[in-house]
């Protein structure tokens, strides 16, 4: 299916001169890891962070101290190191008219160095010169060659990211010809986005930044960057927009009730539903009463009440007919949700069963029978919802919690086991604009904006960790008030890598000064031992749990009003914010104490005063975005986030609307696949491993 045209690219890497077995490892470890083979292409897509200019030319008098300089030298004489000082470098001193410089090797072989620099002959180096003593040297120059061989020198050099044990001349040889591999293809852009952009063409982009003539061509936001991070995004965007056609393609069913159901939960509700709720509420039965299946991501800032507003559609799937699955991510999630949804499914006759891995023997054949036979209405559980067993009569509506920590190429089948059903994703991360583009382009978006009535505002401080021990005197002090409290850690054990307090060591410490009021959750714990001593701290059995971020989103404990995080100059801004939303969901005012290592970075101290300032996660996700990233922001490769290897947010979120709109304009209006722009974009989606796409634009 791959367009021939692209096959000398996708050609293994020890196809290229020079790329043997143990370069190819390397490669292997800079352009790709592990999982995927390394191909020509990856070296194309591997751009050049800066340059080295050799066109400043000097004498030995004017060379500016740590500048890099060409020098016409004549070569006076060797001094090899004595005997009695093997260590000591071995200098070549040469001079031209104003002056005398020695070129400095370590470990230089004096045979090698003979040859390469000849006593008399007249040479040209390159290098950076640093003075001592008033004396200039320059160490190991870059680039030697007699005065006949001076055309060979690359006055301009790319400077790419690199790994350790490979020569950047063997790098840029091998990219060199990867370059000249380049075919000339059809051009896959809209031309008037070309022309008001001025966007080389694909191959032209390519080629600059790989052989700049100088810094201007190699800055993000040029033209040449900024045409590849166009047909990045294209390329992700086409692909979601495929997988929106296809999942739209299949016809969906309207579902809709008389609306009793979810009139008689509203009366149940311990709260009046905030006018943003009433409106999302709206835009999802809308959703859902329509032909065409429901795509839609909801999103919500920490206890912004989604999961009222899922119960609500889900009541509204029941009284359609059909049944209901809550997909979450954790196991702990998901019997919370069941916890907190089942009193107010019983007020109202709703059916609710929870279906987890821990389910064995009769009790779970006796639950995947209620749910074969319809019974049971909403299904809540981890992935075991969609293992091959589970049957269900009528499944119509798929509400996903916390998507982002499933990926983005799940939502295909996480629809398959009903007939076109409806798909809900909420999240309660904040996610920047330019970000939900990217990863939720096929979907619709409803934003959840502000708190249900009655949340209080947290307080947050920020306190070194020289203060740890009057921090745990007031804990002390707090849980004799009856508070309750989180203990967020980084780790679950020391590291020798680390100098981070790990979770059971202060749970040791806390424990030893007061007792079985303190437990403990984090990572590797079983999911008895986990709910175990959630349910204890819920209970009030135990006061304070130690833990590591497994409580980030979504543990519901309205009784637990302060939280401290250790060494929070290691943590984002955005995961900072799911943190301290565990506290300040009760009456009780509530407290977040941010533990730091002094002295603290610039990009640590702008989080840390970030998350003083304000409570609103999406402002929070927006500054994060610009401290971190967006390769970080949701851990991508961990997340199903997508990652981009050439665009970035920082410099190219203008152009992914764009491109959005561009992918489905063409998927609107190029009807014929086979046409030569359908060529043109099956060979982008392959050039940026959009290969299941590829598959999607040929069945269109």
């Amino acid at each position: 299916m791959r367009p021939s045209i692209l096959d000398p690219l996708f050609a293994p890497v020890t196809t290229l001169e020079g790329v043997g077995p143990k370069v190819a490892a390397q490669f292997q470890t800079l352009l790709v890891g592990t999982g995927e083979a390394v191909r020509v292409r990856d070296l194309l897509f591997h751009l050049p962070t800066g340059l080295i200019d050799r066109r400043k030319r000097a004498q030995i008098a004017t060379a500016p101290e740590g500048g890099i300089v060409t020098l016409t030298v004549r070569i006076d004489r060797h001094q090899a190191p004595g005997r009695a000082a093997k260590s000591a470098p071995y200098k070549v001193f040469a001079q031209d008219e104003t002056g005398e410089i020695a070129l400095t090797y370590f470990r230089g072989q004096p045979g090698w160095l003979e040859k390469l620099l000849p006593v008399g002959e007249t040479m040209i180096v390159s290098g950076r010169v640093e003075w001592f003593n008033g004396r200039p040297s320059m160490v190991h120059p870059d680039f030697v060659a007699s005065v006949d061989e001076a055309e060979s020198l690359s006055l301009v050099e790319p400077v790419y990211p690199m790994t350790a044990g490979l020569s950047p001349k063997i790098l840029r040889k091998a990219i060199a010809q990867a370059v000249e591999r380049l075919p000339t293809m059809r051009e896959w852009i809209d031309p008037s986005i070309a022309a008001k952009h001025g966007f080389p063409d694909f191959g032209g982009a390519l080629k600059r930044l790989h052989d700049p003539s100088d810094e201007r061509d190699l800055v993000p936001d040029g033209a040449a960057f900024s045409r590849l991070a166009y047909d990045e995004f294209l390329a992700s965007q086409l692909a979601l927009a495929l997988s929106r056609q296809r999942m739209k393609r299949v016809r969906g069913r309207p579902l809709t009730g008389s609306g009793a159901l979810a009139a008689r939960l509203r009366a149940v509700l311990p709260f009046v539903l905030t006018d943003a709720q009433q409106a999302v509420i709206a835009e999802i039965l809308a959703d859902m009463a329509d032909e065409d299946r429901m795509l839609r991501l909801l999103q919500g800032d920490v206890g912004a009440g989604k999961t009222v507003v899922a119960l609500i559609a889900m009541a509204t799937a029941a009284e359609a007919g059909a049944q209901s699955a809550l997909l979450a991510p954790t196991e702990i999630l998901a019997r919370q949700h069941f916890d907190g949804l089942s009193k107010l499914c019983e007020a109202v006759g709703l059916q609710i069963v929870l279906l987890t891995g821990r389910d064995t023997g009769k009790t779970r054949a006796a639950k995947l029978a209620v749910i074969a036979s319809g019974e049971a209405q909403i299904v809540v559980g981890t992935h075991a919802l969609f293992q091959e067993e589970v049957a269900y009569r009528d499944l119509g509506l798929v509400v996903v919690d916390e998507q982002h920590r499933f990926g983005v190429h799940q939502r295909l089948s996480l629809t398959g086991k009903g007939r076109a059903a409806d798909l809900l994703v909420m999240t309660a991360t904040p996610i920047p604009r330019t970000l939900v583009l990217a990863a939720f382009g096929d979907m619709d978006v409803s934003r959840l904006e502000g708190k249900p009535a009655g949340r209080k505002p947290i307080t947050t401080v920020a306190v070194p960790m020289e203060r740890l021990d009057e921090i745990i005197d007031r804990a002390g002090r707090a849980m004799g008030a009856g508070d309750r409290l989180y203990w967020v850690c980084p780790l679950v054990e020391e590291s020798e890598k680390s100098d981070l307090m790990a979770a059971e060591e202060r749970f040791r410490q806390l424990k030893g000064l007061f007792g079985d009021m303190v437990g403990l959750v984090h990572g590797r714990m079983s999911g008895e031992e986990k709910d175990a001593a959630m349910a204890a701290f819920k209970a009030g059995r135990t006061k304070l749990v130690v833990a590591t971020t497994v409580i980030e989103v979504g543990v519901d404990v309205p009784d637990a009003s302060i939280i401290v995080i250790e060494h929070a100059e290691r943590f984002g801004l955005s995961q900072l914010h799911q943190l301290r939303g565990r506290v300040g969901r009760g009456e009780k005012a509530s407290s977040c104490v941010l533990l730091y290592r002094a002295p603290l970075g610039e990009t640590a101290a702008a989080r840390i005063a970030v998350m003083r300032e304000t409570e609103d996660g999406f402002r929070i996700a927006e500054e994060d975005l610009k401290l971190r990233g967006e390769g970080d922001l949701l851990g991508t490769q961990q997340s199903g986030m997508p990652f981009f290897r050439i665009a970035s947010m920082e410099h190219h979120a203008h152009l992914m609307e764009i491109a959005r709109d561009d992918a489905r304009l063409i998927l609107a209006t190029d009807g014929d696949r086979k046409s030569e722009r359908g060529e043109a974009l099956r060979t982008l989606l392959y050039l940026f491993g959009k290969d299941e796409a590829v598959r999607l634009l040929r069945s269109g």
